[in-house]
């Protein structure tokens, strides 16, 4: 790592082993929901309205995965992080294993690695099996934690010995927020919170059993994943600080200090006792937990928050301060879908990880989503979007190279674009344009944008295209 006088890097960034990538979900990528044995998730039964289409066409990567692989090779990308559907795999998630499923992804798996792209799995992105939902009430009961570990450990046996990059859950630490009963599977209940620390303690044994399997019988790798929240005091009032310091300790760091220490961390476990909360912990569950080791921690970034202490009543979780304290910050721009652009904040969150843990972390999901529509003819000129992941990386760049943190690689989200969170496809994160809207498929034809020429020089020069000046 070099500089010039003026604290820019010279040519020589980046000469060390680094990933460019894009991250996918199978639900809002794949279509294909009732094709070759797979099982109904809880989003195949989702339906359409207004503003959101239904989920089971995706961008219908299971039929037009060779066009979407040769895209990525043709931008240049090294790695791709995509997710094996459960419910594709196992039948009901609890019974059967479905061959024609496993099939599929033995495929998508080949492909890669015939261009020279690492797959990176990830085995659980919120689309629970319907079955294991609907009687089992999802990842509250041991029985599906029991299911997911079987689910996990086949698909370990099958795909370690070509794929070495590994993930359990999307943005784990989601389980410990309020949304835990939107994405676990939960369907009936009092979302109490006494059931939303026995969800999330079942999900981090779920992957601390599958952690140490990868680790006991491969030699793949393994990290936890959070979706990092980055969350600013609303003022300088002490209060405001420290409602911002515990949103971090229960939504962030007990998470990171399972995945690097094997333990809770310790405000949140003196929490739980002085609130008589029941995790249902069984025998062997802390000590799995206290086995696992991560290799790296991966995370997700798209923008930072701020947070008003006066908004949170008395005997408040901060698991939910989130919900009800949340504001505008006033001093960073927005996006058309309100979510706060902060470059200088990504660059905080990869120190905290890193400086915290000295482990390598890794951003898998960054990006930004924007209302486009193609004309048929003319390039989408996205320059908000190029100047988003610019930003960026430059953030990320100063973070490793005058922070010293040890980064493997840049992943965007959904670089081709696929269907947002909420099952929007208004909301397109891609630097490619897939021809559907939310109601009508078109022909889902795949068109560069401008974005798709400028990411390509990106990652041709390895990030020095960003720095004309060097």
């Amino acid at each position: 790592m070099q500089f010039n006088k003026l604290g820019k890097w010279n040519k020589y960034i980046l000469t060390q082993k680094f990933f460019w990538g894009n991250s996918v979900s199978s639900m809002q990528t794949e279509g294909g929901w009732n094709e070759d044995g797979k099982s109904p998730s809880v989003y195949d039964i989702v339906e359409a309205t207004e503003r959101t289409s239904d989920w089971h066409f995706a961008n219908d990567n299971y039929h037009h995965f060779d066009e979407d692989l040769d895209l990525i090779k043709a931008l240049g990308m090294t790695m791709y992080r995509f997710q094996i559907s459960w419910s594709r795999v196992v039948e009901n998630g609890d019974g059967d294993f479905n061959e024609a499923g496993f099939g599929y992804y033995d495929q998508l798996i080949e492909g890669l690695l015939q261009r020279g792209i690492e797959p990176m799995i990830c085995l659980y992105h919120f689309d629970m099996p319907l079955h294991l939902a609907e009687t089992y009430n999802g990842f509250i009961n041991k029985h599906v934690k029991d299911a997911f570990i079987r689910f996990g450990k086949e698909v370990i046996n099958r795909f370690s010995d070509k794929v070495k990059y590994w993930l359990t859950f999307n943005e784990q630490n989601i389980f410990h927020t309020s949304e835990s009963f939107r994405i676990s599977g939960y369907l009936h209940g009092e979302k109490t919170l006494e059931e939303l620390y026995q969800i999330s303690h079942n999900v981090m044994v779920c992957h601390a059993e599958i952690a140490n399997y990868l680790h006991d019988t491969t030699d793949a790798m393994i990290g936890g994943m959070l979706a990092y929240k980055e969350v600013y005091p609303a003022t300088c009032r002490p209060e405001d600080v420290q409602a911002a310091r515990e949103v971090d300790e229960f939504i962030n760091v007990t998470l990171l200090d399972c995945f690097s220490k094997g333990h809770y961390s310790q405000q949140e476990i003196f929490f739980v006792q002085r609130h008589g909360i029941d995790r249902k912990i069984l025998t062997g569950e802390m000590e799995a937990i206290a086995r696992q080791k991560s290799d790296y921690l991966a995370f997700s970034y798209y923008a930072s928050s701020t947070i008003n202490s006066k908004r949170i009543p008395e005997g408040t979780a901060p698991n939910i301060y989130m919900d009800i304290a949340q504001e505008e910050n006033p001093y960073i721009p927005e996006t058309e879908w309100g979510w706060q652009i902060d470059p200088l904040g990504f660059r905080d969150a990869l120190n905290k990880i890193y400086q915290r843990y000295r482990i390598p972390v890794f951003p898998i999901e960054n990006g930004i989503g924007v209302q486009e529509e193609w004309d048929g003819v003319h390039m989408i000129e996205d320059d908000s979007r190029i100047d988003y992941h610019k930003n960026h990386i430059r953030a990320m760049f100063d973070a490793m190279y005058i922070d010293g943190v040890e980064c493997l690689g840049y992943l965007g989200w959904g670089l081709i674009d696929i269907l947002s969170s909420k099952g929007d496809m208004r909301k397109r994160y891609g630097v490619i344009y897939v021809n559907r809207d939310n109601h009508d498929l078109k022909d889902m034809r795949r068109i560069p944008k401008k974005s798709f020429y400028w990411l390509e020089e990106v990652i041709r020069t390895n990030g020095q295209s960003i720095y004309p000046e060097n």
